[in-house]
């Protein structure tokens, strides 16, 4: 028996009734990720939620970044030359917020090539942008709502929690004392906790106790550290996914294991995912979706969002591109109602 939204652990009222277009990074296509103007462009543009990366600092101070590593994004290779471990990277958990604030941001750079990665995007010389805290976006979105009247919520992502463990630093009750200091605290708040480790998401869950919505986030096998086995795979079966049921209220696949390509016809081949999701009671929400980096087989970002988000009724989406996916995402809407 399917369950209801009310049976739910971690059940949201703002579960998609319409799918959410999330920020993904902020308006990366547009400005650097993760800034601070990235944030306020993709609140500008109408994005529903504002994705935030959280690692810590040596001085356990939660901020807003994708890696672990502060090498493909920021000069501190030329700033702390002498800083890098022995597997030639400068991580973040190394510097304090002083030291890492210090930092100039930039488009992010290929390390095989030192070019960017999207070679259109904002130019990566630009002297421009800073590494900034969670408790600082936070207080960003939460000005921008009020001065704006619009009530954008936000996406938090716990990047590797177990590493950070390793390393003596627990960033859960860090995030979740940030988290309550905002005012985001239940289901009746704009908010998601998503995750690529499920022990973490349960230890929210049962041990911490949390009421907000909790994303599992769904990756590959050989993306999993070996000493973090997770078996995504069997995440995606009807069985996996009626366990991941039992403490988080969605999964984050890729768009990789919901669209399989086209067959000699050229038509679409997709998956069993999202209806073995929803069959579970879990919101899906792919990543990511951007119309500088086509999946093969769509000919343009409009068949890419009409394929996931019509075609497959996925709950919402990650994207670079905010403006143009809240624009399609309207448009699809209207012509469904008006049909």
């Amino acid at each position: 028996m399917t369950p209801t939204t009310a049976a739910l652990p971690n059940a949201a009222p703002h579960a998609a009734r319409v799918p959410i277009v999330i920020a993904h990074r902020g308006a990366s296509a547009y400005l650097p990720e993760h800034t601070l103007e990235a944030k306020a462009m993709a609140h500008a543009m109408g994005a529903d939620f504002l994705e935030q990366d959280v690692v810590l600092t040596r001085d356990a101070q939660a901020i807003v970044l994708h890696d672990l590593y502060l090498e493909n994004i920021t000069d501190v290779a030329r700033r702390f030359p002498d800083r890098a471990r022995d597997d030639g990277r400068w991580y973040a958990i190394d510097f304090s917020l002083a030291e890492i604030r210090s930092l100039r941001l930039h488009e992010r750079l290929d390390p095989a090539t030192s070019q960017p990665v999207f070679s259109e995007r904002f130019p990566p010389e630009a002297d421009l942008f800073r590494i900034h805290t969670l408790e600082a976006e936070l207080r960003l979105i939460r000005g921008l709502n009020r001065s704006t009247g619009r009530r954008a919520g936000i996406y938090v992502e716990l990047k590797h929690p177990a590493w950070h463990l390793a390393e003596g630093l627990d960033p859960v009750p860090i995030l979740m004392r940030e988290l309550d200091r905002a005012g985001y605290r239940g289901p009746e708040d704009p908010v998601y906790i998503q995750c690529f480790e499920p022990d973490t998401l349960k230890r929210l869950r049962e041990e911490i106790g949390t009421r907000i919505a909790l994303i599992q986030l769904i990756g590959e096998k050989d993306w999993s550290p070996e000493d973090l086995p997770v078996d995504f795979e069997r995440m995606r079966t009807p069985e996996g996914l009626a366990t991941v049921a039992e403490y988080a209220r969605g999964i984050g696949p890729w768009i990789g294991q919901i669209h399989r390509g086209t067959d000699e016809t050229h038509t679409h081949r997709a998956t069993r995912l999202v209806a073995d999701a929803h069959a579970a009671g879990l919101l899906v929400h792919p990543y990511t979706f951007r119309s500088d980096a086509l999946p093969e087989g769509f000919g343009d970002f409009e068949a890419l969002l009409h394929f996931f988000l019509v075609d497959q009724g996925v709950d919402g989406i990650f994207t670079d591109h905010p403006d143009v996916a809240v624009h399609l995402r309207n448009r699809f809407i209207g012509r469904h109602q008006a049909e």
